[in-house]
């Protein structure tokens, strides 16, 4: 249920959070050059370069998981190594979004 749960939610905010926080610039008025838009741009890069390769984790723990159940087995080493890189990959991937909408929200200033 994660590898659905994260196609619903992150897949969707892959792709309407740029486009709504174009829409919402263009709305608005505001230059492409303020400072918050850049941060925004590159969090938001770092965030979706995380997130990438933890939906092929996220799909791979899953196929390991059945593999181990089906044959009543432990969960083999290969998927706690996984399971780690998927942390260390979704921690910065969900906290650079949530950035992003924050910045946004505020649109941060010098």
């Amino acid at each position: 249920m994660v590898v659905i749960a994260d196609w619903l939610f992150t897949a969707t905010t892959v792709v309407f959070q740029p486009l709504s926080g174009l829409y919402m610039l263009h709305l608005s008025h505001l230059p492409l050059s303020a400072p918050w838009l850049t941060w925004s741009v590159w969090l938001y890069a770092i965030a979706v370069a995380c997130w990438i390769p933890v939906v092929w984790i996220q799909i791979r723990l899953r196929d390991l998981a059945i593999a181990s159940a089906e044959k009543g087995v432990s969960l083999p080493a290969a998927y706690w190594r996984y399971f780690y890189v998927w942390i260390a990959l979704g921690i910065p991937a969900f906290f650079g979004f949530i950035a992003v909408f924050y910045l946004m929200v505020v649109k941060l200033t010098p």
